[in-house]
């Protein structure tokens, strides 16, 4: 089903016949539907997915011993649904959060592998690496190992946080709403 600006909608049936919509309804569904968002849990749930979506790069990268670029993809589908699961947001700010929530997660991705990397060749835990880090020196160990196709899979995990961050509303409701 596809709400288009002279508000209708055109079901996916054999008819494709299109029905009107009730301006006032839709604005009220609308409100209803901002009523339900939840901004501090959308907020929550960016912090904890992109931290779980780090240490899960982290730990497959040293496991591995190779840096794999589709990490980053999991990374923003793990923030995208998360953030809408507990934001079930509409508004757009809630793809904003949940792009910059994907990319913080695939940032931190990257430093916790360099650091995992680091507390292997001189062979101490990796909490007392942290301890112990020159952050000027970590900076500068991500900018040389990163590459053009970083970016890629960089952009690919913004979008997904973003896109995958709003709720999502089925035809059930909207006819159910609007009905």
């Amino acid at each position: 089903m596809e709400i288009n600006s002279e508000n209708t909608y055109q079901e996916d049936n054999n008819q494709n016949e299109e029905v009107q919509i009730n301006e006032h309804k839709l604005e009220q569904y609308r409100e209803k539907l901002r009523l339900e968002q939840n901004l501090p849990m959308a907020i929550v749930a960016g912090v904890v997915t992109a931290l779980i979506g780090a240490i899960v790069w982290a730990v497959i990268t040293v496991g591995t011993g190779f840096q794999i670029g589709y990490m980053a993809i999991g990374v923003g589908l793990l923030v995208g649904y998360g953030i809408n699961f507990l934001g079930k947001g509409i508004d757009q700010i809630f793809g904003i959060i949940g792009g910059l929530f994907a990319l913080l997660g695939c940032v931190l991705g990257n430093m916790f592998s360099l650091i995992g990397f680091a507390a292997i060749e001189f062979n101490v835990n990796y909490f007392e690496i942290i301890s112990t880090i020159d952050m000027a020196i970590l900076l500068d160990a991500m900018v040389e190992s990163f590459s053009f196709i970083d970016l890629i899979f960089y952009g690919i995990a913004i979008y997904e946080g973003y896109h995958f961050a709003f709720r999502k509303i089925t035809e059930e409701e909207i006819a159910e709403n609007l009905g």
